[in-house]
């Protein structure tokens, strides 16, 4: 066995920690019906906030994905919603991004342990979910009251007037476009799913402003690519011993029920809300990984940090990320109900009256 995983061990789980998870997965299920399996961004830091190395995070959140995934996609095919031709053409450059992705955090494992893992887990999100979030965050306030993008030529649409062959044509996306532009955001979607578990950051994100998918159908399709590639990387990370199959059905138990409710909400709302809740829960997660920075860098030798602020910082980030879950269970819950009760309103009235 490779010293690497000599140095890792799998958690005991109490009470309390199997509540906390399956909470953490029921959240994480309802935000990735609503926005695509880039609410799974919500499992791999709760995880780790309980002890749970950053690469076995990674490794359960993939296991627990792939399943989740494929309810949701079918869930959501059902309401028109998935391209599966999008969905599969992407899927293939991204399993070669999950595979180049967990090549490298096993050398990091081997070379730095669980702490050089950890730190670079928490760096890599604290840089996409502000780079990313930031970005989704500010398109979704900057949209109309109608909840449409203001107008003009987006990047999508300039890439989409160039004739490259092969050209394809994505029909529920409503898009034709070069298959070499779908390579570098399956890739990346990949690579980055290997890193920290969540590929909906830039496959979401880049099917909308790169490939000129609406919020609706990336997020939905992105399912698709979720199931294939976390199908592949599970099984690579099983076979180096990485996947607590205790976490993984945990999460998924709370996962299956939240992501269906999740998907029923995007048939209910506007599009610049799915926007707003995945750029704005993005931003706070991003502040939740900061905190945890400064103690594996400590651990490395690379910062002294007094124990006792490690602590205080520890408990912050933790609290932090409840704040996170919270804030977007309430924002998708809440935004369904009003929904909900304005369709009631309106059949109410259109109904006919009897004398």
């Amino acid at each position: 066995m490779d010293v690497a995983l000599d140095s890792l061990r799998f958690i005991d789980l109490t009470t309390s920690s199997i509540i906390f998870l399956f909470i953490v997965g029921f959240i994480g299920g309802l935000v990735s019906g609503f926005i695509g399996s880039g609410g799974a961004f919500v499992l791999t830091p709760g995880m780790m906030s309980l002890g749970v190395p950053g690469t076995v995070a990674v490794a359960s959140n993939m296991c627990h994905k792939f399943p989740k995934a494929l309810v949701g996609a079918i869930k959501r095919f059902r309401y028109g919603q998935v391209d599966i031709k999008l969905g599969l053409v992407m899927a293939v450059s991204a399993g070669v991004g999950v595979q180049f992705g967990i090549k490298l955090q096993r050398m990091i494992l081997e070379k730095w342990g669980p702490s050089g893992s950890n730190l670079y887990v928490s760096l890599s999100f604290v840089a996409v979910l502000i780079l990313v979030g930031g970005y989704v965050f500010y398109d979704a306030m900057t949209a109309d009251k109608g909840g449409k993008a203001k107008a003009g030529a987006t990047l999508a649409q300039r890439l989409q007037k160039l004739e490259i062959w092969p050209m394809m044509t994505f029909k529920t996306a409503g898009v034709r476009i070069s298959m070499w532009f779908t390579i570098p955001v399956g890739f990346a979607t990949g690579m980055l799913a290997a890193t920290i578990a969540v590929g909906g950051f830039v496959g979401v994100p880049g099917m909308i402003y790169i490939i000129g998918a609406s919020g609706l159908v990336a997020s939905a399709t992105e399912l698709v690519i979720a199931f294939v590639m976390g199908l592949g990387g599970t099984i690579n990370w099983a076979m180096h011993g990485m996947v607590d199959i205790r976490l993984t059905v945990i999460i998924l138990a709370g996962s299956l029920l939240g992501v269906q409710l999740g998907a029923i909400g995007t048939t209910l709302v506007k599009e610049s809300l799915i926007k707003f809740v995945m750029g704005s829960i993005m931003l706070i997660v991003a502040v939740s990984r900061a905190l945890a920075v400064p103690k594996y860098l400590a651990e490395l030798g690379l910062m002294n940090v007094d124990p006792g602020t490690v602590s205080v910082m520890d408990k912050a980030s933790f609290l932090i990320m409840c704040a996170a879950l919270l804030f977007g269970a309430l924002i998708i819950m809440g935004s369904m109900y009003k929904a909900r009760k304005a369709n009631a309103a309106e059949e109410e009235r259109e109904a006919p009256v009897h004398v």
